[in-house]
Order: structure tokens, then C-alpha cells, then sequence
């Protein structure tokens, strides 16, 4: 993958064979996630869907790592490493395919060729009905993005599945016959071991889980002539950083992909006046400042600007 600019002074980064941060944080993740699950009715409602949705959101920031290359060389080590399904809905090859596909830079935010854009062409938007219409300009708010688009990733996905299913497509529907022993191994321990219904499972664990990774992904891309402005940095606090693994410094990830998540804050220190010249400024204060300008206003166009850059 191109980089989409060069640094000075160049990434001091040298790769060990095993990332100890990625795997501790890994470890950390699945004890929070047994403790939680195991007493989930000594732990009151109000904490329970917080700490829940934390921990599967950290998760799907793991799962990110793996995709990278982290904390093992091995793909199949990775892939073994985050492959319970914490948040159920989506197959873990699936999304290493498509994020794989999202880092082609040039093709950053195109409906067609981005799989992880969050616009339509003005012919995807015209076909759609207006009910359809309603909910794709809500979910360019941040209420909408956090309440309504969890529920329509389940149903675009559960649409892949469909077309898979009567196209015959081997590659995806072996992708999803992978994904059921992942679902079926979270559901045993959940359900059968925990004693835990399955939809106090959704609502405390699996659908804020998602939803706070949609948050991430919210602001970090927009619709832009030049490849460098479409990614953002969000110089959020440590919390949430932590929660995302750095990937809110997302320019920095999309321009030096193979680095690692625990180096990105110093990488970003050395190189802050190079980024922001090179992403055109696109840098917000941390996540209360999205909240702050969009929360209940849409931050895009639900059409791409551009149509098809």
C-alpha cells in the first residue's frame, strides 16, 4: 500500500516477532469480557451496558490490529487470536477483506470502490425508497449513527448473506460457515455457561459494542478532491484512544499501516505539522467535539459530492 505522503524524519519502527502490547491488551479484553459475562446479574444494568459495550468495542479494535499484522507475524495466528465473535454480526474474514480493501488510499470514500464509504451515488440514493432514504440521512448524524446504524450493518449483512446464499458465491459463504463456530462458541459461553439471555447479550454487549466502533469510524474519512484531505486525526484523550487502539490518529494509520497502534501518539508528536498540512487541517479536538457539531446535524451528504472520485 502507498503511502500517501513521506515523513521527515522518517518511522524508526523495526517489527519483533511478537507484539507484547497487542497480546497483553488481547488477554486483558477476554478476562474483562469472562468476569463480566460470568457475573453479568451482580452487576447493575446502568454498569453492566457500558462496560459491556466497552469491551467488545476494544475487540473490534483488536480485530483491526490482527487485520495489520498484530501481535503475530502469522496470519492464522491472528485470525485464531481474535476469532470468537464478540459482536456476532460479522465474519471476521468478511471485514479483513473489505478494510483491506478500504486502505487503497486512491479510492478512498468512493461508493463503489470503498466498502467502508459511507456515501451513495446519486443513482444508489435514487433507487432507494423513502423510508431508506429517512434513515440514511439520519444515520449522518451522530444519534443516528449511534442508534440506527448498528441495526442496518446487521441488515446489510444479513443482505451479503442472502446474495451469497442464491449467487453461490464459495468464497463468502466459506467465510460465514468460518463465522458460525465463532458466533456458536460466544453464544455457548454466554448463554449456556453464563445463564445469560441472548438479548440482554445484544443489548449490554453486542449492539453498544458496535456502536461505539461507528462512532470511530464516524469522522474519519470525508469526501475530498485531494487523496491526503479525506482522512482525519482526532486528538481525543486517553480513554478513548485506548478504546481505539490510536486508530482516531487515523491519517497516521492510513499513511504508515504497518506500524504499531502503541507508537502512533509519539509518531504523530514528531510529525503533527507534516500531517496537517498533508490531510488540509482536518483535525478535530476529541469526540465531545463531534458530539458537540453533529450530534443531531449531518456532518456529510449522503450523496458523494464528487459522484465517483
Amino acid at each position: 500500500m502507498a503511502r500517501i505522503v513521506t515523513f521527515d524524519p522518517p518511522s524508526s519502527y523495526v517489527r519483533r516477532s511478537v507484539d507484547v502490547p497487542t497480546l497483553l491488551v488481547a488477554l486483558g479484553i477476554y478476562a474483562a469480557f469472562g468476569l463480566l459475562t460470568w457475573y453479568h446479574r451482580s452487576i447493575p444494568f446502568w454498569l453492566l451496558l457500558p462496560l459491556g459495550g466497552i469491551t467488545v468495542c476494544l475487540h473490534g479494535s483488536l480485530q483491526h490490529e490482527a487485520v495489520h499484522g498484530f501481535p503475530f507475524r502469522g496470519r492464522f495466528l491472528n485470525s485464531l487470536l481474535v476469532y470468537p465473535s464478540l459482536w456476532l454480526w460479522l465474519p471476521y474474514l468478511t471485514y479483513r477483506e473489505s478494510h483491506l480493501t478500504h486502505h487503497r488510499d486512491e479510492r478512498l470514500t468512493c461508493p463503489i470502490d470503498d466498502p467502508e464509504s459511507n456515501y451513495l451515488t446519486a443513482e444508489q440514493y435514487a433507487a432507494l425508497n423513502p423510508l431508506h432514504r429517512a434513515l440514511r440521512r439520519a444515520m449522518t448524524t451522530v444519534a443516528g449513527r449511534l442508534l440506527i446504524t448498528p441495526a442496518y450493518c446487521v441488515y446489510r449483512a444479513a443482505r451479503q448473506l442472502l446474495k451469497a446464499i442464491v449467487t453461490g458465491d464459495r468464497l463468502h459463504l466459506g467465510q460465514w460457515l468460518v463465522h458460525v463456530p465463532a458466533v456458536a462458541i460466544v453464544l455457548w459461553w454466554v448463554m449456556g455457561v453464563c445463564d445469560m439471555s441472548f438479548w440482554k447479550y445484544v443489548v449490554c454487549f453486542a449492539y453498544p459494542g458496535l456502536s461505539l466502533t461507528l462512532l470511530r469510524s464516524y469522522c474519519e474519512h470525508q469526501a475530498a478532491p485531494r487523496i491526503g484531505h479525506r482522512t482525519a486525526v482526532i486528538e481525543a484523550g486517553p480513554f478513548m484512544s485506548f478504546l481505539y487502539l490510536n486508530n482516531n490518529l487515523h491519517f497516521v494509520h492510513h499513511n504508515e499501516p504497518s506500524a504499531p497502534w502503541h507508537g502512533r501518539p509519539a509518531r504523530y508528536r514528531q510529525v503533527r505539522n507534516q500531517v496537517l498540512a498533508a490531510n488540509g487541517g482536518y483535525c478535530l479536538s476529541g469526540y465531545g467535539e463531534v458530539f458537540r457539531r453533529w450530534l443531531f446535524t449531518p456532518k456529510e451528504p449522503v450523496v458523494h459530492p464528487q459522484g465517483r472520485p
